[in-house]
């Protein structure tokens, strides 16, 4: 088994899902060498016990192997679905009448049964309902809030347990339900790294769930999965953006709700405010589809992972092609390489160079006059110029919070980022930002003598040799742990 070397992983780190075809020990192994930094733990399948070994092997990966792999727990949210399909499947004829219900009774060509409770009382006559990812359509004639008369739009065949969007319809129930937290608590008792929440709506989904984190006393950090028409309108997405701690771009369900035709422009302008604010953003569904049951991507994925790593995604991830495909580990090489051809591009790097202009041209959404850390932010950002100015081989970070390694990954330097704590549950958060490696460090006597042992450890592992330039980043006094305020030129 080749020992695996994560500092040769790209800068857009890969999350892969773990699942039937990648959950052994070995396999997770290969995945790590080939490229996978962060594993994604799939709540809406599996049981607690399945979830707890997984957690336990990455645990012991990063332990025997000195890696520093994140999990990222994904809660399942308010899906909605079909139940089981008399015969297994029916066919909905375009045009004819259906009725949809919450009966305990199997589906027909004449009647949907639906395991979502408050469907009929959250429809209303004229609404789209979708089924399969929008492979069928129904409209809504009526709802007495208890069957729910509906048109066949677009027909076909209906399989069991599909799910169901409702583009046109408000939710009544809320996005984090009762399964989800039961999970949450299962998830912050055994220290995941970040928990995703589905289908939020607005900022108080994320507010409330990151009130729960804090009463168990946890410091798991929050993504919030944008797939809701709600979720992107002008009104809710800057102050969600704002209270998560990172976004994912959940392209399956939003394509479905707001029209395929709109995700690519939404991607872009999510990804935009993202980079101002410092926040993370994955960018997922349907990334290497087709490596579920093919030993190559198309041309069109190809270059559908080159735009999102060329727009300034931070990460990119695979549900199904490692989860239950057939070549999890030929996928992830597979998005490995196309990742290091397009940061080849200059393109990718020195983004928000110049806080003020870019807060205007992306509308506001970085009230930096009002920003207590905006000085400190200055001081990042000049950290990231000076590197590119003078070729510098690294920057390195102190950080107790790690903020600083937050915003020294929104700029995108071209230089590697390295990042020194003594908060040992910052070392696998911090590897789902772009371009950050994280290690441990917990003797800061002085500035001076901490500034030069992180200068031999760097050297010793062969990250940097003599001669070369690096810029370390630090507050004083350095007892204090401050936002950062001090910014270093050294030569190894």
């Amino acid at each position: 088994m080749k020992q695996p070397d994560t500092q040769k992983h790209s800068r857009t780190k890969i999350i892969a899902t773990l699942g039937p075809a990648s959950d052994s020990e070995e396999m997770m192994l290969d995945l790590i060498n080939a490229g996978v930094d962060v594993f994604r733990l799939n709540f809406s399948h599996g049981s607690h016990a399945e979830h707890l070994a997984r957690i336990e092997k990455i645990r012991k990966i990063n332990k025997e192997h000195n890696c520093t792999i994140s999990i990222l727990q994904d809660l399942q949210g308010p899906k909605i679905r079909i139940g089981m399909v008399e015969g297994g499947q029916a066919l909905l004829e375009e045009g004819k009448r259906i009725e949809i219900s919450t009966r305990d009774q199997e589906s027909t060509a004449q009647h949907i049964t639906t395991i979502y409770k408050p469907l009929p009382k959250d429809v209303k006559p004229g609404d789209a309902i979708l089924l399969d990812d929008g492979k069928l359509e129904l409209r809504v004639i009526s709802s007495d809030g208890e069957v729910v008369q509906a048109e066949v739009v677009y027909g076909g065949i209906l399989k069991h347990k599909k799910g169901i969007n409702l583009p046109n319809s408000t939710l009544s129930t809320p996005s984090l339900t009762e399964k989800d937290t039961e999970d949450l608590m299962f998830g912050l008792e055994h220290g995941v790294d970040w928990v995703a929440l589905s289908f939020v709506r607005s900022a108080i989904d994320i507010l409330l769930l990151k009130h729960l984190i804090k009463q168990k006393g946890k410091g798991t950090r929050v993504i919030a999965k944008l797939e809701k028409p709600e979720a992107i309108s002008d009104e809710n997405l800057d102050a969600i953006i704002e209270a998560s701690d990172a976004i994912m771009v959940a392209r399956g369900d939003l394509g479905v709700e707001i029209g395929i035709e709109n995700v690519p422009i939404i991607q872009k302008k999510i990804v935009r405010k993202c980079g101002l604010l410092a926040k993370p953003v994955i960018i997922a569904t349907q990334i290497m589809e087709t490596m579920i049951d093919n030993p190559r991507p198309t041309r069109a994925e190809a270059s559908d992972l080159a735009n999102a790593v060329l727009d300034g995604a931070d990460a990119v991830m695979l549900s199904g092609e490692t989860a239950a495909g057939k070549y999890p580990l030929r996928v992830v090489q597979t998005m490995e390489n196309v990742i290091r051809n397009a940061e080849g591009e200059d393109v990718i790097y020195e983004h928000n160079q110049d806080l003020k202009k870019e807060n205007k041209d992306a509308g506001g959404i970085y009230d930096y006059k009002n920003d207590r850390n905006f000085t400190n932010n200055s001081v990042i950002l000049s950290a990231s110029r000076l590197a590119t100015y003078i070729g510098a081989k690294a920057i390195v970070s102190m950080t107790s919070s790690g903020y600083t390694a937050f915003r020294l990954a929104s700029h995108r330097p071209k230089t590697d980022i390295f990042v020194f704590t003594s908060n040992k549950s910052l070392l696998t958060q911090l590897n789902l930002l772009w371009g950050v490696r994280a290690f441990y460090y917990d003797k800061f006597v002085s500035t001076d003598q901490t500034f030069q042992d992180i200068q031999d450890i760097l050297l010793e592992k062969g990250f940097v040799e003599k001669g070369d330039q690096i810029i370390q980043l630090a507050s004083m006094p350095i007892e204090q742990k401050l936002r950062t305020n001090v910014i270093k030129l050294s030569q190894i």
